[in-house]
This record gives structure tokens, sequence and C-alpha cells, in this order.
């Protein structure tokens, strides 16, 4: 059945409304009543759209992971060089995860919880899923071409992973770990686009 164009509106509403509280609070820490403020919307007009705040979040979630598999293979796919391709990876990776730092958790728990039928789900999306055929062809034709050292392109998928996705999770501890203001983690989060993918070309380019 088509949706009518008050139903879409009042579902990107929603939606938009939803994202802005997950993203600050988280799906554990947000309340309906305050998704339904931020939308301008009763609670009772929130549930008949979305019966439950874990739909609401799964919803947002498979939203924000279409979006980023199709900048994902964009970047995947771009006419690029090797080392530019890592240091626009670190960017998107970066960016994803500051602009939804709880994502991430969700990511895991779901994946500890049923692995396989949470992966099955995200990769049945429309937006397909990241295809690393590309970026594994540029890491071999480096390595015969004597420019970086004999190391698989998983490896470096798990460095830039690990090194953008943690300090955006960790975010409240960092910050006080540190002592930083949050316009001062943001300052670091963003110098990290350029430190981390410099620091990986480093471990693997030869001297």
């Amino acid at each position: 059945m088509v949706k009518s164009a008050v139903i879409q509106d009042t579902e990107a509403k929603i939606l938009a409304a939803a994202g802005e509280v997950f993203r600050e609070k988280g799906r554990d820490g947000a309340k309906m009543q305050e998704i339904a403020d931020a939308a301008g919307i009763n609670k009772a007009m929130l549930h008949y759209y979305f019966r439950s705040k874990d739909q609401l979040f799964e919803t947002v979630f498979t939203q924000a992971a279409q979006h980023f598999f199709e900048k994902l293979n964009g970047i995947l796919n771009a006419d690029k060089t090797l080392f530019e391709m890592i240091h626009l990876l670190c960017g998107a990776y970066l960016t994803m995860a500051t602009e939804n730092p709880h994502f991430p958790l969700f990511i895991i728990g779901e994946s500890n919880r049923n692995a396989e039928g949470f992966m099955k789900k995200i990769f049945s999306l429309k937006a397909k899923k990241p295809e690393f055929t590309r970026f594994k062809k540029l890491v071999q034709d480096e390595i015969n071409l004597g420019h970086i050292n004999n190391v698989k392109p998983e490896q470096i998928i798990m460095n830039i992973l690990s090194l953008c996705i943690y300090p955006a999770m960790a975010k409240p501890m960092m910050k006080m770990g540190l002592g930083l203001t949050e316009k001062e983690f943001d300052s670091a989060i963003e110098e990290r686009k350029q430190s981390i993918a410099d620091l990986i070309i480093g471990s693997i380019r030869k001297n």
C-alpha cells in the first residue's frame, strides 16, 4: 500500500527526532515521551507509528546503515590510489562513529547475541554490502610494485575500524580521562582523520 504524504511526513519527523535523542542518550537512555516531544506529537501517535522503542531504534539504525553503506561503497569504488582511499575510509568511519556513537555498541551487542541473524538482516538492506574487492587489489598492486610491505588488506581494514570507532564509543571516558571539553574532543577527533591515516600508511609503506 502506498503511504500518503501526511504519513510519510510524520514518519520522517519521528525518525529525525528519534535520531537526535538516540544519538544523545542511546537506546537504553532514550524515552519514548522525549522522542514524541521532539517530533511535536503525542506519545499515543508515536506508538501508532512505532510499536516500541526497540523497533524505532532499529529503523533509525537501518536508515543510518544504508546511508553509510552507500558512502562506503562510493569510496571503495572510486578512482583513487590506495593511500588516498585509506584517508577517505578513516574520515568516513570516524564521521559515522562520532555522529552515531551508540550504533557501534548496538552492533556489537546484537552480533554477540545472534551474529548470523543480525548480519543477514544488515546485509539484506537496499544499500549494497560494502565491497572491498578493489581495495584488496590496490593493496596487492602496491605490494607487487614494492611500495608497501607484504600486508593483508584485512589487517589494514581492521586497523582502520579499531582506531576510528573506539574513541567515539568511549567518548565519556576519553573526555574525563584526558580532561577534554566537548570542543577539544571534537577537535581531537577531527585531527584523527589525518593522523590515523598517516599512522596506518606509515606502518605499511616501505622506506
